[in-house]
């Protein structure tokens, strides 16, 4: 395919199904302002619609500890959520924090400032990293661009778990339109779903030992069962009120002493490496399109400075070295090994037992009936 770039966001055929109109502009630009943002209201409708939930969520968690469970990250849109659930909506949401064993110091101390700084609780789960371990080795081993699913299973698996053991009916997400309207295309290692078929077959053939901890909630259990069964309902509250992201850095850094990062998801240490250094060098996929595209179309940067940043590595070039390093040192192998495995041939999710299938048709029927109105490739 002839390279081209939209004339209004940055993504570019690095997704081999992007669509162009006659005026160069893509699909991505015409889906959020035709189908995205006529549903998206951060206006006073919006916020009475965030009050009404909140109201509900109020009057069924009476006499429980906890009224809701929030995941937390320590990144910026996980602890605006948990500002927005306590300060905002009132509610007594229970914390809950997913160790996984790549946590930055500075995720840390952000989620310690906003638990002691809103009086909330937390709770932290701790995931056996010698199962993390072998079952990120086997992902990378795999060849597949999707390698920050292990933290993503391990993350949204636990919470659900939890949840349903504790009988928490409510869960809030920092999951947001306005700093993630644009989302990566699977090629880019954006598969959707927890598919614990794929995850059996990449550990069957590169993994070590048995997975008898590590938590996968398959996306057939938490997409039928937990809700229909159980009645678990999932809100993103960010979607019900103004949300800037430099205005909410300054808010929490102000109010709790909350420290920014230099990007998204830069919280963790594995991811930041993963999407600043493995994706792009070894796929030519750059995350930050997508990022950055998703500012551009919810006004809070310009097609100019996206251009501009990306044009150049996020981080420099020593400091990824050693990342390259540490992350090597931390998974058990050589910095040799590493570089072995990351200069092997390049596959996909197709490549191993999958039920994307399943997968796909639930996302066209979500689709279909306006659950769901980003693009999924």
């Amino acid at each position: 395919m002839e390279y081209q770039i939209c004339t209004k966001t940055i993504m570019d055929t690095s997704d081999p199904h992007i669509i162009f109109d006659e005026n160069g502009i893509s699909d991505y630009y015409h889906n959020f302002h035709n189908i995205m943002l006529p549903n998206w209201h951060t206006d006073e409708k919006g916020q009475a619609e965030l009050m009404k939930v909140a109201q509900k969520i109020r009057k069924e968690g009476k006499g429980k500890d906890f009224d809701c469970i929030l995941g937390m990250s320590g990144g910026l849109d996980s602890s605006y959520a948990v500002y927005v659930a306590k300060e905002i909506m009132g509610l007594r949401p229970l914390v809950f924090h997913v160790d996984a064993g790549w946590n930055t110091q500075q995720a840390v101390g952000n989620i310690e400032k906003i638990i002691d700084g809103l009086n909330l609780d937390l709770y932290t789960e701790v995931i056996n990293w010698e199962e993390v371990k072998d079952l990120q080795v086997a992902f990378l081993k795999s060849q597949i661009p999707d390698q920050d699913l292990v933290q993503d299973y391990a993350f949204f698996s636990a919470l659900y778990k939890f949840a349903k053991k504790n009988k928490i009916k409510y869960v809030l997400t920092g999951s947001n339109i306005s700093t993630e309207c644009c989302r990566e295309p699977e090629e880019w290692g954006g598969y959707a779903g927890i598919d614990r078929t794929l995850v059996t077959d990449i550990h069957r053939r590169f993994g070590k030992r048995p997975l008898k901890t590590f938590p996968i909630v398959d996306v057939l259990s938490y997409k039928l069962y937990y809700k229909y069964v159980l009645g678990m309902e999932v809100f993103k509250p960010l979607n019900m009120l103004p949300y800037i992201k430099k205005d909410v850095e300054d808010l929490l850094e102000s109010r709790f002493g909350w420290e920014r990062f230099q990007h998204k998801h830069h919280e963790s240490r594995f991811t930041r490496f993963y999407e600043d250094y493995w994706l792009p060098r070894k796929f030519g996929f750059e995350k930050r399109r997508a990022h950055f595209s998703s500012l551009i179309l919810t006004g809070q940067m310009t097609r100019e400075e996206a251009l501009e940043r990306i044009s150049k590595p996020e981080l420099d070039e020593q400091f990824l070295k050693q990342e390259f390093e540490y992350v090597a040192h931390k998974l058990g192998l050589s910095v040799d090994e590493l570089q072995v495995i990351f200069e092997e041939e390049n596959k996909t999710y197709r490549d191993y037992k999958n039920k994307k299938g399943i997968i796909s048709m639930g996302t066209k029927v979500m689709r279909t009936f306006g659950l769901e109105k980003r693009l999924f490739r």
